[in-house]
């Protein structure tokens, strides 16, 4: 795959990638077949990587508990490149915020 230096479409996307939590795993040519699988461990969590029967690229999170199954992790595609996000934040619903906030003048 080549990218020319000035695409800025380009730039901008990697730029938000990183920003934002997401990380580079590896090429989509990496699992090019049905039941491939990556283990890759990123920050040191095992993360799995697998092009689905459906041919969707998912990836999980290993637990390290016994009988633990893996949980779903984020994954885009973009330009032939798999990323994932392991911020937990990003994973969970979160419901709106109460601020509770004394003046300083009490």
């Amino acid at each position: 795959m080549t990218v020319p230096p000035d695409d800025r479409v380009f730039r901008r996307e990697m730029a938000t990638a990183y920003r934002s939590g997401w990380h580079f795993i590896d090429l989509v040519t990496a699992i090019p077949h049905r039941g491939d699988s990556l283990m890759v461990t990123l920050l040191g969590e095992p993360i799995v990587v697998v092009r689905e029967e459906d041919e969707d690229v998912r990836a999980y999170r290993c637990l390290r508990k016994p009988r633990g199954a893996p949980r779903p992790v984020r994954c885009a595609i973009r330009y032939g490149m798999i990323f994932v996000n392991l911020d937990q934040r990003d994973h969970q619903l979160v419901g709106p915020r109460t601020t509770i906030a004394t003046p300083r003048s009490a």
